[in-house]
């Protein structure tokens, strides 16, 4: 009897221990969540909850030629096209008020917004103009269907808008938004946005395809950087300015290419659980908005200006950084070019990054800080040029690589675990009276 007992004792507080578990996993969870432009941070919710209202449903291949439509009510769409459809709106102007404390619904699913896509429809967008004064109101939504990590199924749906301007003033109210595996494609646009987390072009969890070519795309809100990805996202020939947020946030396993794009950022704000002031982002939150894995950041033939903060900023997640012919400028005397290292998300010990720098027929300036956890393999080829100094403190590891026509020069003492040279007379390195240790041993 009294082993009995001692084993109904032993379930018990083996259950106690599980159903704790599970309660702190959900805890970690919400407190990790994104807190940036993009993800809502919050747990998933289930499609089939989500019901939509719309002053204007469009349901059946159709061609509208002007007109203004107007949605005050909360949780409800000015527009919503649906299903196995072909439409057009054009020359129209589109307004939403109407408070959503929706969470998910608006972020994940397009409740709210001004314009929404589902269901598989292709809808095309013409010279409009597009304005939301509601907290979760964003301007123009295409959700593909698919709300998962990692994305693996989308209806198809897919907005082509060109020739328009979006206005959003409130918080949680993206200019172009993308999830679900939907498609964006959007072509001279004029997009300005106001308030907190509320990226111009912004996706969240299932992310998509996102494509701009031209256009202008502006926040001043913070935590509202001018680009949020959990998507794949290029931009090319465009402007993009953050007055107050990161200038681009990549989170987990998604992409942002820029192409003859000038980016512009000042981030004087910080937001949710950032720590530290920085142009470009690359990180993982752990809230599953975002698949874990590689993030990509690529650009090419860019300007890059950075007025506070570090130019690049990597933690807890593995990156690829490719740079191409840009002028990288940063404006901040205390702002490092690159800076990987463990901050606010993952857990501790193992939440710094693994970055891969790849520097093609591109000059660059400033230091590079590898925080004791993470490191860093940097690449320079074709007639590419770096000064600075990198892992000053020695506490990362590093692998510098150099073929014969790119060059070295140091403002600092610098410390790397390998040097892979080309010129193997190493004249193509600078010293400029500091020193350069290769796996601890000084390089003369």
């Amino acid at each position: 009897m009294r082993n009995k007992k001692t084993l109904i004792y032993i379930c018990v507080i083996v259950a106690l221990v599980a159903i704790l578990g599970v309660l702190w996993y959900f805890v970690v969870t919400t407190v990790n969540g994104s807190l940036n432009g993009g993800g809502s941070g919050e747990p998933n919710m289930n499609n089939t909850s989500v019901s939509y209202n719309a002053v204007k449903e469009i349901t059946t291949d159709e061609k509208i030629d002007g007109g203004e439509f107007s949605s005050t009510n909360s949780d409800e769409n000015a527009i919503l096209a649906t299903g196995n459809i072909s439409a057009t709106l054009a020359n129209i102007t589109v307004k939403k008020t109407g408070d959503s404390d929706g969470g998910d619904s608006t972020s994940f699913y397009g409740n709210n917004s001004a314009i929404l896509a589902k269901g598989g429809a292709n809808l095309t967008i013409k010279n409009a103009e597009i304005t939301t004064d509601a907290t979760g109101a964003n301007g123009v939504f295409s959700y593909g269907g698919s709300v998962t990590t990692d994305n693996s199924a989308s209806d198809g749906t897919t907005v082509n808008i060109s020739d328009s301007t979006i206005t959003t003033s409130k918080d949680n109210s993206g200019g172009i938004m993308t999830t679900g595996g939907g498609v964006m494609n959007a072509e001279n646009l004029t997009i300005e946005t106001a308030g907190i987390s509320s990226a111009a072009i912004r996706s969240d969890q299932g992310g998509g395809t996102v494509t701009v070519n031209k256009g202008t795309y502006k926040t001043t809100g913070k935590g509202s950087p001018a680009i949020y990805s959990t998507a794949d996202i290029t931009v090319k020939n465009a402007t993009l300015l953050s007055t107050a947020s990161e200038g681009v946030v990549i989170e987990g396993k998604n992409s942002v290419t820029l192409e003859n794009v000038k980016l512009t950022d000042t981030n004087n704000e910080l937001n949710g659980q950032s720590t530290t002031y920085k142009n470009i982002f690359l990180y993982q939150s752990m809230s599953g908005d975002a698949a874990s894995g590689e993030a990509e950041f690529e650009a090419k033939d860019s300007e890059i200006v950075t007025n506070k903060g570090d130019s690049f900023y990597v933690t807890n997640t593995t990156a690829v950084i490719d740079l191409t012919n840009n002028t990288i400028i940063n404006n901040d005397a205390s702002g490092n070019f690159l800076r990987i290292q463990k901050d606010s998300w993952g857990n501790s010990g193992s939440n710094g990054g693994t970055v891969t720098l790849n520097m093609t027929n591109q000059k660059a300036t400033g230091n590079v800080v590898v925080d004791e956890i993470s490191s860093l393999t940097m690449n320079l080829a074709d007639g590419s040029s770096f000064k600075g100094a990198i892992n000053n403190s020695n506490a990362g590891e590093v692998t510098l690589k150099l073929d014969k026509t790119s060059t070295l020069t140091l403002t600092g003492d610098t410390y790397v675990k390998s040097l892979e040279n080309a010129d193997t007379t190493n004249s193509n390195i600078n010293l400029n009276g500091y020193k350069l240790y290769v796996n601890g041993v000084e390089l003369r």
